[in-house]
């Protein structure tokens, strides 16, 4: 099944991890707009759910963190601080936590939220498991996704093959399949 939601993606996204420590780096609050469609077919999903792009990743992952919120009673439960999933959280599968936004919606139709959400090695996913998504250029964070997903050897190996046969990188470049 095919769902769409909608991220407004800032220049922060493909600002280059310049930071010794990559934890310091600033994560600039991206707007995500949710459908109901797509929580409800999110939560009567059966198979994987395996995004297009890092941008539909993140906010697939934040709305998880939505729904977490709601269940810890946040007072503004559609915001996903940068280091917010790396905090001690009771655990919560994918679904509780997307039944808990559903809910929580009520019968508007559209949610509308943020997130700074920084997704690096050490992240464990909650509603992706895969990825299609293009190569990406070094020190970005979308580089850390995609090493948090497969791990930080296959990663090089993957970008290493693509180096060796020419790939194209960035937006307009060869894709792939990524599972972990």
């Amino acid at each position: 099944q095919k769902s769409f939601v909608t991220l407004h993606v800032g220049a922060g996204t493909f600002m280059p991890v310049k930071e010794d420590n990559a934890l310091n780096h600033p994560m600039h609050s991206e707007q995500i707009i949710v459908d109901r469609t797509l929580l409800d077919a999110l939560i009567q999903n059966q198979g994987p759910v395996i995004p297009v792009g890092t941008t539909s990743m993140r906010s697939l992952e934040s709305m998880y963190w939505w729904g977490v919120k709601v269940l810890e009673g946040a007072e503004n439960p559609l915001f996903v601080e940068k280091l917010f999933p790396y905090e001690e959280h009771s655990p919560v599968s994918a679904r509780e936590a997307l039944v808990a936004l559903r809910n929580w919606m009520g019968e508007e139709e559209q949610l509308v939220g943020n997130t700074e959400i920084m997704i690096f090695p050490s992240y464990t996913f909650k509603v992706c498991k895969g990825l299609i998504t293009n190569f990406h250029q070094p020190s970005s964070t979308l580089l850390l996704l995609v090493a948090a997903l497969v791990g930080e050897d296959t990663w090089k190996e993957i970008y290493q093959e693509a180096l060796e046969n020419d790939y194209r990188f960035l937006s307009f470049g060869d894709s792939s399949l990524l599972l972990p």
